[in-house]
């Protein structure tokens, strides 16, 4: 168990913990339910899957590019209610109500007026989030300097967010469901209002009552102006170069990239096995439970696993939480082939606690050591600190697995010989299928074992610079 305890004056308080998590909760609840009402796009506007495609594709290149740039600004801004909180209460707001009018599509319009219309305010709504999401991961890593209790505030955060993954599993069931609204495109119009209003509320709580380390005397701040514009684009990329040769950071950009991404490409398999191999092409049979697949595997990430996790972190480390806990992922991916089964369909459900370790984990785990990583840049590069540019470098890493995860899912159904307009699929495909389901996600989170093996921050380590670095320039 860890030698080391915690001061009083570095542990978060309940209610800014709560607030945080609320942040959390909105950080998932707007992708989760982006990603489930894409596909009502197709059937209740008459899109063309090629137009949708590039709908869920291209804005996540202009997303790439404003991460950075709102990191950069967050670390140097200079404002009596700190760099982070002004950015988190503005973008909540405006990408509350974006969310909102982003999905106000009209099903009489052409499919082109449509396409331009989503395009252009998802560039505008993504603007909104990121306002909003880059100052709030940056908040996070400030809000103590204490090792386990970056853990302790990761793991509350990660558990009241994943709430939002036990729910928009069943977006798709209430908009489908013509005793609820009269056709699809009238329950997506009203159940955007319904998700952009529970965001704006849950997204004001972070920047109220949250509060990150003082940066009233931090030094070397850039100067922020259209004036220095051009010299703020050199310092950029000049942050970004020192996070790129920060290799404990590339372990975790590389760790994270492996994990997520190898779930992310399987992700909809299991949605296929359910209706084509466990209930023979019969979506009626299939009925709710991939719903409650999903909704159970995050109830049990949120509940069970990120508990253990944050105690396997405060007894043996960070790292080797997390080797363990990815290898106790491999096993219940593996366990997938002997319990997804026509002979029983409850059997399915005995790996969720076991899988539900990888991700449940992951960003527990990784985010925590980000902020030790923010604290060894300091060190080394001294003020500002960096929060904001690590996290928006990460979460970039994370998008741009989702990205690829998008073009590979669909590479390997193409490979395998999957048929999505087939009633049913051939004992091949399906074969084919679950050894890919099992895997994908198991390589790479092998690989991700391997990446991290050699991680150096241990927590005497982290203890030590933070040491020096109070001596330098003092408690923040």
């Amino acid at each position: 168990m860890s030698k080391f305890i915690t001061d009083a004056k570095d542990r978060v308080p309940l209610g800014q913990k709560a607030a945080f998590g609320a942040g959390h909760l909105v950080l998932n609840l707007y992708p989760g339910a982006l990603g489930f009402f894409m596909f009502f796009l197709l059937t209740a506007f008459g899109m063309d899957p090629f137009l949708a495609g590039l709908l869920g594709g291209l804005p996540r290149f202009f997303d790439a590019i404003t991460d950075p740039i709102m990191g950069f600004i967050s670390d140097n801004t200079s404002s009596k209610w700190g760099r982070r909180r002004p950015y988190i209460l503005i973008g909540g707001i405006l990408s509350a109500i974006t969310f909102v009018l982003l999905w106000q599509l009209d099903e009489t319009n052409s499919s082109e007026y449509n396409f331009w219309y989503f395009l252009i305010m998802s560039m505008v709504f993504l603007i909104g989030n990121t306002m909003f999401a880059t100052p709030l991961v940056g908040l996070g890593y400030e809000m103590t300097t204490d090792y386990n209790e970056r853990t302790r505030l990761m793991a509350f955060s990660q558990t009241v967010g994943l709430i939002a993954w036990v729910i928009v599993p069943w977006f798709w069931v209430i908009i489908a469901d013509p005793d609820i609204f009269g056709n699809q495109a009238e329950g997506v119009r009203t159940m955007a209002v319904y998700v952009g209003a529970a965001c704006l509320l849950l997204g004001l709580l972070p920047a109220i009552f949250c509060r990150g380390m003082d940066s009233a005397n931090m030094e070397n701040r850039k100067h922020l102006s259209l004036k220095s514009i051009f010299t703020n684009l050199k310092d950029l990329f000049t942050s970004i170069g020192q996070a790129a040769k920060n290799r404990p950071f590339m372990r975790l950009c590389g760790a994270t990239f492996l994990v997520f991404n190898g779930y992310q490409i399987v992700a909809s398999f299991s949605f296929f096995i359910f209706v084509f191999y466990i209930f023979n092409g019969s979506y009626e049979a299939t009925a709710t439970w991939p719903a409650w697949f999903s909704s159970i595997g995050a109830l049990v990430s949120a509940f069970l696993v990120i508990p253990i996790v944050s105690a396997m972190s405060n007894k043996w480390g960070k790292k080797n939480a997390f080797i363990i806990s990815t290898a106790i992922s491999i096993v219940g991916y593996a366990l997938k082939w002997w319990a997804f089964t026509p002979d029983n369909v409850w059997l399915s459900f005995i790996p969720i606690p076991l899988m539900s370790f990888g991700l449940g984990s992951l960003f527990t785990l990784m985010m925590s050591m980000t902020a030790d990583v923010c604290d060894l840049d300091e060190l080394r590069n001294g003020m500002p600190r960096k929060e904001g540019t690590f996290g928006a470098l990460y979460w970039w890493v994370v998008k741009l697995g989702q990205g690829l995860a998008l073009v590979l899912g669909g590479l390997v159904l193409k490979l395998i010989g999957f048929d999505g307009n087939a009633a049913t699929q051939t004992v091949e495909t399906l074969t084919k299928l679950r050894v890919a389901d099992i895997i994908i996600p198991v390589v790479t989170a092998a690989l991700a074992i391997w990446v991290m093996w050699k991680y150096s921050l241990s927590e005497e380590r982290a203890k030590e610079i933070k040491a020096q670095l109070e001596a330098r320039r003092g408690v923040l």
